[in-house]
């Protein structure tokens, strides 16, 4: 039973019992992504999640370590382009332990400057990895491409330039903005009941880090088919092909997310078995869509030899015209949504993709529903809402990133 709950300062928690399991995974979410960001601060919503975990008033980073790992823990953040997620994952016995922590990191990390240097070499390392790893970069590539000057397009790691420019008062600046009771939902999942409710509440009865200015108005994206090619020292070509998505309130994501299984979602998917498994073109090539608050992206991935980018492409593209003339068949539809159905039953035996689903249903306004309920709508995709889709999202407009090797 998923039950949520609004404090008096306006912050969310959503919480789900279950009590067959002894993990409970947890979760700060927050409403601050690359997306809303700027030219001049790209960056620095990940950037502040490195931040929370380089010491408190009261622990060092190395403080924060060992604390997890006394309990034994698992904590760890990521940061997308809509939202910033700080979680943790401990036995039932020590949640308010780990709760403690987490506030602590949420609400009284220090941001000293010798962190904030060390912390920005770290990151810098971290996306020279990421510039070594094509089929990664390929990826904020295509996004560059499809949707231009919107902040959707930028990077979620930032650059270098930008990197070197932040000072502590930047942060504190974008925390005050962005990290606001309104703005944060706290999720929890795993062997606890609502008397945690008030734990939670203790902690986090917050009001706004400083008096807020005038929200960035958040721009609906406009899908742009741009061509965006790079050459670089690779051994192989990384292509991928972008076409303007869902977002994540249409009731037609369900239809996409399961033509995508029979597109490039799955082993058995079209472009798997015929560019792979038939020609022997790619090792990798898959596609997925993206679901954002006001729009989407499906994207086509495939590295392979530099010699049969043209084909591999070609190939793609037949593809996607033999599913825009003729739809799937019904077996690829049935076996779509079965797998579909089991991915999520089997996803919902772990705290934390619970934790993860609910945290982001709740933060980005999605209802709660139950696994009825959700594969009561799998099973409701049929050929005609499929072939809706397919108008909608295949038969679009295309981007096209390209990163080709160099000679």
């Amino acid at each position: 039973m998923i039950k949520t709950y609004t404090l008096d300062n306006g912050m969310r928690i959503v919480l789900e019992k279950v009590p067959t399991v002894r993990s409970v995974t947890m979760g700060i979410w927050v409403l601050a992504g690359s997306r809303n960001e700027t030219s001049i601060n790209n960056g620095i919503s990940h950037f502040v999640e490195h931040m929370l975990f380089k010491g408190t008033k009261s622990r060092s980073a190395q403080d924060i370590a060992e604390a997890f790992d006394s309990i034994g823990g698992q904590v760890n953040a990521f940061t997308s382009k809509e939202y910033t997620c700080y979680y943790a994952k401990v036995i039932d016995s020590h949640k308010e332990s780990a709760l403690r922590i987490l506030s602590d990191m949420f609400f009284h990390s220090v941001f000293s400057e010798e962190e904030i240097d060390r912390e920005k070499q770290v990151i810098l390392e971290e996306i020279s990895m990421s510039e070594d790893t094509p089929d990664d970069i390929i990826h904020d590539v295509l996004a560059e491409a499809s949707f231009d000057k919107h902040p959707l397009a930028f990077p979620i790691l930032g650059n270098e330039e930008r990197l070197n420019s932040f000072t502590r008062d930047d942060f504190l600046h974008y925390m005050g903005e962005h990290y606001t009771p309104q703005n944060v939902v706290v999720s929890i999942a795993g062997n606890v009941d609502e008397s945690f409710i008030k734990e939670i509440e203790k902690h986090f009865s917050f009001e706004n880090h400083e008096q807020t200015t005038e929200q960035l108005s958040i721009e609906k994206p406009l899908f742009v088919p741009k061509q965006k090619e790079i050459i670089k020292d690779t051994e192989q070509a990384h292509m991928c092909i972008g076409l303007n998505g869902l977002s994540i309130h249409d009731e037609l994501t369900y239809s996409l997310a399961v033509l995508n299984n029979a597109f490039g979602g799955s082993m058995s998917s079209r472009l798997f078995q015929e560019i792979r498994e038939k020609r022997g073109l790619a090792y990798s090539v898959y596609s997925f869509h993206s679901a954002y608050k006001d729009s989407g992206l499906l994207t086509v991935y495939a590295g392979t030899n530099k010699r049969n980018l043209r084909v591999v492409k070609e190939t793609i593209q037949e593809i996607v015209e033999k599913i825009i003339s003729d739809g799937l068949t019904a077996k690829e539809l049935t076996n779509s949504k079965e797998q579909l159905k089991g991915s999520l039953m089997l996803g919902l035996e772990s705290t934390d993709s619970r934790m993860n689903r609910n945290g982001h249903n709740e933060l980005l306004n999605l209802p709660h529903k139950t696994l009825d309920e959700v594969i009561e709508k799998i099973e409701r995709v049929n050929h005609e809402s499929i072939d809706e889709v397919v108008k909608r999202v295949l038969a679009s407009d295309q981007s096209l990133a390209t990163i080709i090797p160099e000679g």
